[in-house]
Formats: structure tokens, sequence, C-alpha cells
């Protein structure tokens, strides 16, 4: 197996929308806000090289909204989904399985595009199963008011019509063993229903994809909890939960949107858990 963080661009976020009641003295710290209050974020996906499988986990933006929606998020820089791939020596066309941890626009945009003479939409990966699962497919596709603006219907139902959609086979525990994709997977209902983390075990450590339970490493301290999640007190639960098994465990937390920030580890302290290092992938996987 080998595993290549994959860079699809970057965008800016409200920081007082990502970090909730916590007020900006505090979160400034460690994301700073531009003049707009604005932070910087990443769009960091993952792919996996097992055998004769590649399997892409989250897959960005993608390029085929509007200039006006993107006009709302101020992308910034060079990276894309294609010349990531590309730099690795892939293809879109190459890509077996792709896992999304939910269906927002940031996490599964990338999945579509627009087809040759831009009548409709098809999807990216034509060779490719997709996968969620039926729970969090269900929420994402008759949406509340709350996540509408998230759960964009281009996004969401060409995969759909194409006929490569599975869903994983969800249990009631929070960690399902043995998955069909080799790799097991923690549910978080916090941010959204039956958001799925990949919890993966790679030259003998254990690599957490965090999506949106950690956005960055200025959320971990529990009350740190962005104003987007639907649950806020189920998210607190689910990482003080999941903090103190990455701890006691040492688990590599894999940071889909910190822009500074590919990998982290945390530590118990007096205060909590807290962040203990910091990585780039390839400073422990070279």
């Amino acid at each position: 197996m080998k595993i290549y963080p994959i860079e699809t661009g970057n965008f800016k976020l409200d920081g007082g929308a990502m970090f909730g009641v916590v007020p900006k003295v505090l979160w400034q710290r460690t994301n700073p806000a531009d003049s707009n209050n604005l932070i910087d974020m990443s769009m960091r996906c993952m792919l996996i090289e097992d055998g004769d499988r590649l399997i892409l986990i989250d897959t960005g933006v993608g390029n085929k909204q509007s200039d006006k929606f993107f006009s709302h998020y101020y992308l910034f820089g060079d990276f894309s989904l294609e010349s990531s791939l590309k730099k690795l020596g892939f293809h879109k066309d190459d890509i077996t399985d792709v896992f999304l941890t939910h269906l927002h626009f940031d996490h599964c945009g990338g999945s579509i595009q627009w087809n040759t003479d831009k009548t409709g939409y098809e999807t990216a990966f034509k060779n490719a199963k997709f996968w969620t699962n039926e729970s969090h497919w269900l929420w994402a596709t008759v949406p509340n008011a709350r996540e509408k603006a998230s759960f964009l219907k281009e996004n969401i139902n060409p995969i759909e019509a194409s006929g490569q959609l599975n869903f994983v086979n969800i249990q009631k525990e929070k960690l399902i063993k043995n998955s069909e994709l080799g790799f097991d997977i923690f549910l978080a209902d916090g941010h959204t229903e039956k958001m799925m983390l990949p919890q993966i075990t790679y030259k003998g450590k254990t690599i957490v994809f965090m999506a949106d339970l950690l956005p960055t490493v200025g959320h971990i301290p529990l009350p740190y909890v962005m104003g987007y999640d639907t649950r806020p007190l189920v998210t607190l639960d689910e990482k003080k939960h999941f903090l103190d098994v990455a701890a006691s465990n040492e688990y590599l937390l894999f940071l889909e949107h910190d822009a500074q920030h590919e990998l982290c580890t945390v530590q118990h302290t007096e205060k909590g858990v807290r962040l203990k290092d910091t990585y780039t992938f390839n400073e422990i996987f070279n």
C-alpha cells in the first residue's frame, strides 16, 4: 500500500463561522484572519494505492461552478485535483474507488464535471465506484434548510444517475471494522449525518482522515466547534471520545482543511487533549 496527499486547491472561509462561539482573540492565534475576517483553508484529499485499487478520499470543490459561486469562497493557489494526480503519474480514469466522507460541496464537488459539450454533467471518474452511506445520502438529497446551500444537486444527483453509486454498510457502532475498502471507518454525526472518517493502518501507524471533525489544528480544544455543525453538542462528545483515543494510541491525524499542516499528533495534558506535533506527510513517510 502507498498513500499520497492530494492537494486540490485552497479557499477562504469566515473565521467566525469556522470557530462558532469562540472569540476571535482566541482563534486568530492559530488561524490568523485577513481584513475581511477570512482564514485560509485547504481541500487536501488522500489517494490510496493498494494492489489493483486506487482509492481517492474526497475530491475537493471541482471547477464546474459559476464564477459567482466561486467568488464567495476566494479560491487561490495553483493546486488542482488533475495536476496533483498527474504529478504522481495518475489520471482520473485510473481511480477505482471514490470515497466521500460527506457530500458538502467542498468535499465532493470534484466528483462531477461538465460533459464534453457542456450540456449536462457526468462523473469525473468514469471507472470508479462512488462510496457514501444510505443515511447520509438521504440526508443530503432531502436537505434541511441549514445545510441546503452545501448540498448541491449537481454534485450529488449525477452520481446516482451514473449507476456508480455504492453504499457502505453502516452499523450502530461508531467504528466500523473490516469495510469493503480495506480500512476502518469512524462515524461522526455532529457536523452532518453519518460523516465517515477513514482510519487506515499504514507502515505500522494509524492515520485518520479527519474531514470536518477536526478541520485544523486550531480546532483541537473541545469548545472550538464550527458554526457549520448541525449538532455542536454531539461534535463536542465525538471530539472528546476520538481525541482521547488518538492521544492514547499516537494516531496521525490527516488534516483536510488546514492550509499549513498536513498531519498532526495530539497528547494528554492537564488542560485536556492538546496538539503535540505537526508534520508534512513526507517527514513521516519518506
